[in-house]
């Protein structure tokens, strides 16, 4: 089992930026972002290769977010830029351990508690 400890949400007004950062107490294939809002379903936001720190996008973020490896080992970063409300605002998760496709929830073997992002308008 590996856990994952998110850490660097908060409320920010929109146009701002955030930085999250998730450390696993393991090394793992991939680890990646996901973010919920109330009512909707988990979805997945970037995603990293970490061996050759290869990075994947949702289109919707593309541009704005930037998915790293931290400066610690097994940890992973999430700069937002440009933030908005009504796309941003959410429960933003950190995975680990991908076993298929990377914007499937189901396919991803450990979760972090998950941290809170909210924009202001």
């Amino acid at each position: 089992q590996v856990q994952l400890t998110e850490s660097g949400g908060g409320s920010v007004e929109a146009g701002g930026s955030l930085r999250l950062s998730c450390a696993a107490d393991d090394s793992n294939n991939w680890m990646a972002w996901f973010r919920q809002a109330p009512g909707k379903e988990r979805e997945g936001v970037a995603a990293l290769f970490m061996s050759r720190a290869r990075p994947v996008y949702a289109d919707s973020v593309k541009g704005r977010f930037t998915i790293s490896r931290g400066n610690a080992k097994n940890t992973v970063d999430l700069l937002m830029n440009n933030l908005n409300p009504e796309e941003d605002t959410a429960m933003y998760y950190c995975a680990a351990a991908l076993r298929g496709t990377w914007t499937n929830a189901d396919h991803w073997s450990y979760w972090g508690q998950g941290t809170q992002v909210t924009v202001s308008t």
